[in-house]
């Protein structure tokens, strides 16, 4: 059988740049496994007209290689919209259009092996045995790699009182097949801080006025918090933080996670500014059919199948004051998390863990004991910070990965480029309660 020297499990976007990045590279043969049939980002997401967060040099490769042929630049030329997309003046691709992209490139890579689902991972000897299923034929396959790059993504969250709900209650990854039976439903509410849900409540709020229903939005959030995007707090999405980072204590990098939410999985400031607007354009014609509550918690929600109505249990934090509200459907944008596949069991030996449970990730995104053999995509937040999900640093991840596995420099990495220092690297360390008499 070959031995390829590496085998991706999952083809989202940063595994799909790992393939394109490794295309040319002569010495790795990759193969990369996913359960679907195609390529598809977020297709429950794809709201006409939503934008990326972050700009098109964030694409699969540019930021590793800008001359490469799977570049969005690349993919505008070949498609003919090169020039309107210079016209527009909007660094900011369409999501869509992002969608369209990253299947572009799934066309053209080679190694690309759809509609396989993981089942185990083994090791033997000095290579991995990775068993898969056909999802057509049923058939189990086997491949074997020298390393893995484990590219499964985060999967839909929701909070224990939300879970298994038996109305008509969709996370927002599945918005979109179950728009218009939820623009049906008289009263919707979407329940959420972040990006998405701000997504949610606009595009229901374009139509609910003329489709006559009612759409609410609460939050646990004290506000409706702008993500930040000033030069100096992007500097943080750096090698240099990601090291600083990296070196914290545990329980200093868990505290920060938290602390840091709103500067990555904040609303861009455009999307607030277009809910206001949105409101005061309705608010002309007479009152506006919603309501925006902040700081409130959804601790409950029981469905009452005769009435057809969800009656949601909410404390407010800041008054420590208790309410009901009713609604007839609900949106959950409660985020996504990162799991560790049951397919690794069998090789859970061969993987470091930290004292929680989580993937124990070195600098260079490895996880095994041994050192090299064994990577992650997007499942690192609590090591390496918001430069996890940031998809314009997964050319840089990838590249970090290719280079540990060539033993070589395969692609350059900027390993300064923030003017700001991050601890006091740079500096005489005097004490770490006070300065020395």
């Amino acid at each position: 059988m070959t031995v390829h020297d590496l085998v991706g499990v999952g083809i989202g976007p940063f595994n799909l740049g790992l393939a394109a990045l490794s295309a040319p590279v002569p010495e790795v043969d990759g193969l990369f496994l996913d359960e679907h049939e195609e390529f598809s980002w977020h297709p429950g997401m794809l709201i006409e007209g939503t934008t990326l967060q972050v700009p098109f040099l964030a694409d699969l490769v540019t930021m590793a290689d800008p001359t490469s042929p799977y570049s969005y630049l690349a993919y505008l030329k070949a498609t003919g919209r090169l020039y309107p997309f210079y016209i527009r003046e909007d660094f900011h691709p369409l999501r869509a259009e992002y969608d369209a992209y990253c299947r572009w490139v799934a066309e053209r890579v080679p190694g690309l092996r759809w509609g396989r689902r993981v089942e185990r991972v083994e090791h033997d000897g000095d290579v991995y045995r990775v068993s898969a299923r056909d999802m057509r034929t049923g058939e189990v396959e086997v491949h074997l790699g020298r390393r893995l790059v484990l590219g499964v993504g985060t999967a839909p969250w929701l909070p224990e009182p939300l879970r298994d709900l038996p109305g008509p209650a969709w996370h927002a990854a599945e918005y979109l097949p179950h728009k218009e039976e939820l623009q049906t439903l008289g009263h919707v509410t979407v329940v959420g801080s972040g990006q998405s849900a701000a997504e949610v409540y606009l595009d229901l709020l374009t139509d609910a006025d003329r489709l006559g229903y009612r759409v609410d939005w609460v939050t646990r959030s004290p506000r409706f918090f702008p993500m930040e995007v000033t030069k100096l707090t992007l500097e943080m999405t750096s090698p240099e933080y990601a090291r600083y980072h990296h070196g914290l204590p545990m329980a200093r990098r868990d505290a920060l996670a938290r602390e840091q939410r709103h500067l990555y999985k904040g609303i861009s400031g455009d999307l607030v500014d277009a809910v206001y607007d949105t409101l005061y354009r309705t608010g002309r014609r007479g009152e506006v059919p919603t309501a925006l509550l902040t700081g409130v918690d959804v601790s409950g929600a029981e469905w009452d199948a005769g009435r057809r109505e969800y009656s949601l249990r909410l404390h407010h934090a800041e008054s420590d004051r208790t309410g009901t509200r009713t609604t007839r459907a609900l949106v959950l944008a409660t985020g996504y998390r990162a799991r560790v596949p049951e397919f690794l069991e069998p090789v859970r030996d061969r993987i470091r863990w930290d004292a929680r449970g989580r993937y124990d990730v070195a600098l260079d995104h490895s996880v095994d004991v041994a050192g090299r053999e064994v990577f992650v995509q997007n499942a690192e937040e609590h090591t390496h910070s918001l430069i996890a999900p940031d998809l314009g640093m997964g050319a840089y991840r990838n590249s970090v990965i290719l280079n540990a596995i060539c033993g070589r420099e395969v692609y350059p990495v900027e390993e300064h480029i923030a003017y700001q220092e991050f601890g006091l690297a740079g500096s005489e360390i005097l004490s770490s309660v006070g300065a020395a008499r």
